[in-house]
């Protein structure tokens, strides 16, 4: 039998190894590709949310994975999430949002949910599909954010350590008020490995991991 093909879409590079290694571990007989375009991003921050044309452009990768053989795509952004529910409407495989299947699970461990970005094009659609899956699953949910403002702008300007502290400092803040917390970005888990077991005082779930666990389980 043919292996499956799990198709990409990425909005940086560095993304690449880290879905890799994450193949490797859960979905060690698919074969994969990667679509890359980093200029998806950097429109959204520019202009402060997705527009048009870049939701567009989306549709129109997720449509060259399916042409290039894809049985199932994974787009690995959150803040083109809404053009990637509109892309899955018109594909004929399965077009997967990288933060879904951590909101379901967020939504089955409390009503008291967190989530924490570090760019506000990150935060407002991932609270908007936690919101939307816990409809889906029948629960009431009250959902606290908080914005990690100038990390981002640290870790693109180099400075790492920065970006960490300044998030482990909001994660610490948020887990007084909530019993489970996403992470709106995938950049940001590094950090909550380096928390101690005090710290770390409510759960904290990252997309990448359960995002291909969850493919694993359902798709291949």
């Amino acid at each position: 039998m043919k292996a499956k093909t799990l198709g990409f879409v990425h909005t940086s590079a560095t993304l690449v190894p880290l879905f890799q290694q994450l193949t490797t571990e859960f979905l060690s007989d698919a074969e994969t590709f990667n679509i890359v375009d980093d200029s998806l991003i950097k429109d959204v921050i520019k202009k402060g949310k997705l527009m048009p044309n870049t939701a567009a452009r989306v549709v129109n990768h997720v449509q060259a994975a399916e042409a290039a053989g894809a049985d199932v795509i994974l787009v690995t952004c959150s803040s083109i999430g809404v053009a990637i529910e509109t892309a899955a409407t018109l594909a004929t495989v399965p077009v997967i949002r990288v933060d879904q299947a951590m909101a379901d699970e967020a939504v089955q461990i409390s009503n008291k949910i967190g989530v924490i970005a570090t760019l506000p094009t990150t935060l407002e659609p991932t609270s908007d599909l936690v919101r939307r899956r816990a409809i889906v699953a029948g629960k009431e949910v009250t959902i606290a954010t908080k914005l990690c403002e100038g990390a981002f702008e640290a870790l693109m300007g180099g400075d790492a350590a920065k970006h960490d502290e300044m998030v482990k400092q909001a994660l610490i803040q948020l887990m007084k008020e909530v019993e489970v917390i996403v992470l709106a970005q995938a950049s940001m888990a590094r950090v909550v490995d380096g928390l101690s077991p005090e710290e770390k005082r409510v759960p904290i779930l990252a997309s990448p991991a359960i995002a291909m666990k969850n493919l694993a389980e359902v798709y291949f």
